[in-house]
């Protein structure tokens, strides 16, 4: 029996819908509400979509898509499910602006209304559109002369493997937003070059293209930005996060001291892989946060060149099980017939740097000779969780102590009060790198702390 009485009336799991901020000409994730019939009769709805079809949501009603439904039975004390999802055509968004309609329910002569509502937001988009021969490489895009500064009025969106081609540079304004689509690479060729040029007020984020507050620090959501065999690349101020690996600079040059990147004032965390890779590498790097990586924070393979200044390394992933130490070297490499081919470490400097993390030992020396001497390593004022004993290529450091950490569950890497690595830094550190300035903004005073961090 279906009641027909005026006093019968619906309710809603929610009488608001609400989509986070989602870019223009890209559909969202779905929402989904409940609609009850909490009578012991049955009751017969209808449901419109007030946009109709102009609106940018759509709407499914247990199983069946349309922007009216009429005649829709609910049984007693039952309930049906309400999909919705929105697709903002392109205009001219350059901020986020609300975009509202409302699903209209008509039951015995009551109106009711639940709201839909999002924050749309216009974008600049970078698509693939050159596509090789089967089996010769994957789907790209080229930086050109008209797309070579990004400039932060809109957020970049990119989807695919977008490349900077030989002789191109490619300039990220501060402030810019980099969102990247699943498995999305920058690659940034041979001879090609990459500059981000953020500042402290202004960082340039490069993270996935999820928006919901539950993807914020998810990670795995896009592939990597690599550096191939290129040089003078410069990251500033920027925050890298949620992919699979933060930065790649894949170089195998021996012996070049010459910087592949220059990075200064950067975090890079969340990611599923590796924050930061360096392939037979020359890398410096000053003043920078690397952490919570399911693999390593900062894996050095094949060789290299690397010098890091006043960072801080610290994993304390809590998406699985993580076994791999959150420092990696490594001097070797393995051919197809099973050789181990010899790539030396031409130096790994570490100043004022603190490595701490959940394991019991967060450096790992992967050495194809019996003795570390193989590698040209050396740590001065760190603060280092391991186990193993080096002396001679360690000076003055502090060696398993907790450095008391504000907040590691928010990735706070500040230094509370009582942090043994509070004003233990080498002043001699601050003066072999330009621009001693600390992640949170402040020059670094005569003590300096361990880390990047000053306060």
């Amino acid at each position: 029996m279906t009641t027909t009485s005026s006093s019968a009336k619906l309710s809603f799991s929610s009488n608001l819908v609400f989509f986070d901020t989602v870019f223009v000409s890209q559909g969202s994730s779905v929402r989904i509400f409940v609609v009850h019939n909490n009578n012991n009769q049955a009751i017969v709805t209808s449901i419109k979509l007030q946009g109709s079809y102009t609106s940018p949501f759509q709407i499914n009603v247990d199983g069946v898509k349309g922007t009216n439904f009429n005649n829709v039975k609910i049984p007693a004390n039952d309930s049906i499910y309400v999909f919705t999802q929105v697709n903002i055509d392109p205009l001219n968004l350059n901020n986020p602006s609300l975009i509202r309609d409302s699903l209209v329910f008509t039951t015995n002569g009551n109106i009711q209304w639940v709201d839909l509502a999002v924050f749309g937001w216009n974008a600049y988009y970078y698509y693939p559109n050159i596509f090789p021969a089967k089996g010769k490489g994957p789907a790209f895009s080229e930086i050109n002369a008209t797309d070579s500064v990004w400039k932060s009025d809109k957020p970049h969106v990119v989807f695919g493997y977008l490349v900077v081609p030989q002789g191109h540079t490619l300039t990220i304004n501060a402030g810019a937003g980099v969102y990247m689509h699943d498995s999305a690479v920058i690659l940034v060729d041979s001879t090609a070059t990459l500059n981000i040029n953020g500042s402290y007020t202004n960082n340039v984020t490069i993270q996935g293209d999820r928006l919901e507050p539950s993807y914020k620090n998810f990670p795995g959501q896009w592939n990597e930005i690599l550096l191939y065999k290129t040089g003078n690349c410069r990251i500033s101020w920027a925050v890298i996060q949620n992919g699979s690996t933060g930065i790649q600079v894949d170089t195998i040059e021996p012996g070049n001291s010459k910087p592949a990147l220059t990075m200064d004032h950067t975090i890079i965390k969340s990611m599923s892989g590796i924050g930061l890779l360096g392939v037979g590498a020359p890398v410096t790097a000053n003043n920078c946060v690397i952490a919570d990586c399911q693999s390593s924070c900062v894996g050095l393979f094949y060789g290299g060149t690397y010098s890091f200044y006043q960072c801080t390394f610290a994993d304390y992933w809590s998406y699985s099980q993580r076994s791999t130490p959150l420092l990696y070297l490594n001097n070797h490499y393995q051919t197809a017939s099973g050789q181990n081919v010899y790539r030396p470490i031409y130096k790994a400097f570490f100043g004022n740097c603190i490595i701490y993390g959940a394991l019991t030992d967060e450096i790992k020396f992967d050495s194809i000779t019996s003795s570390q001497d193989s590698m040209s390593y050396y740590f001065e004022n760190c603060l280092l969780k391991t186990t193993q004993s080096f002396p001679a290529k360690r000076a003055e450091n502090i060696i398993l102590e907790d450095p008391l950490f504000n907040n590691t569950a928010a990735d706070n890497y500040v230094l509370n009060g009582n942090s043994p690595a509070k004003t233990a830094g080498n002043p001699k550190v601050s003066t072999m790198y330009s621009n001693p300035i600390s992640l949170d903004g402040t020059t670094w005073p005569s003590t300096p702390n361990i880390g990047a961090y000053y306060q």
